[in-house]
């Protein structure tokens, strides 16, 4: 199975590179905790994927490397799962940390504004804000 051509029960296209990066976060311990483990399958079921099917996919892709999308809200959206994954079980790491980074740098995000991006993405999944409102706040801030 091609994990970025999964087609849903509806027929619909979905790429899931999103799903897989949240895998990667995860795994950067070297283990993943309960809390990271439910909004794994909270955001694998949202693909349409059963718990099996998703307990498989986190097995299969470790050494997946990371293909960042296009457009600027989904690049934003996949930095906005990572926060979200690196705060789950509410303690950052600093190996979380450098990937997040990762994903800005390959993403493409501008070097110098990268530390302002991770910052407004981390402080805004603590505060619980919108992803549609954080990313309003990115532009206008860093654009």
């Amino acid at each position: 199975m091609n994990f970025t051509d999964f087609t849903t029960p509806h027929g619909k296209k979905v790429n899931k590179e999103a799903f897989i990066h949240l895998v990667q976060i995860s795994r950067t311990d070297k283990k993943i905790s309960k809390e990271e483990l439910e909004l794994l399958h909270k955001e694998g079921r949202k693909f349409g994927l059963t718990d099996p099917e998703i307990d498989n996919l986190m097995h299969a892709q470790r050494g997946h490397h990371y293909v960042p999308p296009y457009s600027l809200d989904e690049k934003f959206e996949h930095l906005y799962l990572v926060a979200q994954m690196i705060l789950a079980d509410e303690v950052v790491k600093e190996s979380e940390m450098k990937m997040i980074r990762k994903f800005a740098i390959e993403a493409g995000f501008a070097y110098d504004k990268i530390d302002d991006l991770i910052e407004l993405l981390i402080d805004g999944v603590k505060k619980d804000l919108d992803e549609e409102k954080l990313f309003t706040g990115f532009k206008k801030k860093l654009f």
